[in-house]
């Protein structure tokens, strides 16, 4: 079994970020898009061109009668952050013995920090895997469970997930 690097380690914010030029990409009616995620701008289903152009590839290679469900991609920097301290105070409210160090990282097993969140530029997505006509696979944990509300499963290698 592998460790779990966490995005707010010292090792992945050292790795530079830099602008490339890919434009961003709207989704919608190339790929099934979920709504529940949705803002007013239509954000979440912007993707980078190159992240789209490799879930297309995914799809194709789906068994038949599975689809990939996209639920959300860009996401602004104030939302994403938003999310973070949000997320940083259920886990202060539940755990208050934890220090300020233990929360960042606690939050980031979940979330994203801003300096290092990949939604913040439309190379990151939550998607699920849906039947043909919509319905949701279930894969273990409901979509955007916390590791708290799925008691881990949320993570790879959920218990319970048929083949």
């Amino acid at each position: 079994m592998h460790d779990i690097v966490l995005i707010s380690d010292p090792r992945v914010a050292a790795i530079p970020v830099e602008e490339t030029g890919e434009r961003l990409v709207d989704v919608r009616g190339r790929l099934r898009v979920d709504e529940r995620m949705a803002d007013p701008d239509g954000a979440f289903a912007h993707l980078r061109q190159g992240l789209v152009a490799r879930l297309e590839e995914a799809q194709r290679r789906l068994p038949e009668g599975y689809r990939l469900l996209i639920v959300e991609g860009y996401r602004p920097p104030a939302m994403q952050q938003q999310i973070f301290d949000e997320y940083s105070a259920e886990l202060r409210a539940t755990f208050p013995e934890m220090s300020p160090e233990e929360i960042v990282s606690a939050a980031s097993r979940y979330v994203s920090p801003v300096e290092v969140a990949p939604h913040t530029a439309g190379a990151a997505v939550d998607l699920t895997l849906c039947t043909e006509d919509g319905v949701e696979v279930d894969m273990g944990s409901p979509l955007n469970a916390t590791p708290e509300q799925s008691e881990g499963a949320c993570y790879t290698a959920a218990p319970g997930i048929s083949p």
